[in-house]
């Protein structure tokens, strides 16, 4: 049987994070919100068996600040993901709509100059209280989700890497 008629089985990440290190970014801002992403994001990334050593925390004044800081690190080499962390909640003026569209862009900006996952963790919602909720207070964490996500993709990156080594299945051969 020719290679190309076998089982067509989809690269994908998984949770181990063993042999992973992240770099975490956290915003200051919304301290009481972003506080428990943290907590939540580092426990799941322990839950997932990442080593102490193996995670590197950095604290930036404000959500504005977290792509700048993501790239650094996603650049440096050190990181398999980076996990951005924060929460920008809407005021009475337009600052919010800035502030959100530019931290997006310049996340995901990182990512693809970097080819280094670097997951958006940021809440951006209309109230502290959707905020706080979407930090563990109704069952939603987006600190899990986002912990789990740079797993699976740091997973899902060194798969397609060893694929990239080891030949595609798309071979004509």
């Amino acid at each position: 049987m020719d290679h190309l008629d076998l089982p067509l089985e989809p690269a994908e990440g998984n949770l181990d994070a063993r042999n992973l290190r992240f770099g975490i970014v956290v915003s200051k801002f919304n301290e009481s919100v972003t506080s428990r992403l943290e907590t939540s994001a580092l426990e799941t990334l322990r839950r997932y068996k990442a080593r102490e050593s193996a995670i590197q925390l950095v604290r930036v004044p404000g959500a504005f600040e977290i792509p700048l800081v993501a790239r650094y690190l996603a650049r440096s080499g050190h990181f398999d993901a980076v996990l951005c962390l924060g929460a920008v909640i809407r005021g009475k003026t337009p600052h919010f709509d800035f502030i959100s569209a530019e931290m997006s862009r310049g996340i995901a900006q990182a990512s693809w100059d970097t080819g280094i996952p670097v997951v958006f963790g940021v809440l951006t919602t209309n109230t502290v209280e959707e905020a706080q909720a979407r930090a563990g207070g109704t069952g939603i964490n987006r600190g899990v989700d986002t912990a789990r996500v740079a797993i699976e993709m740091a997973t899902l990156m060194k798969t397609l890497h060893d694929l990239d080594r080891t030949g595609w299945r798309t071979s004509l051969s």
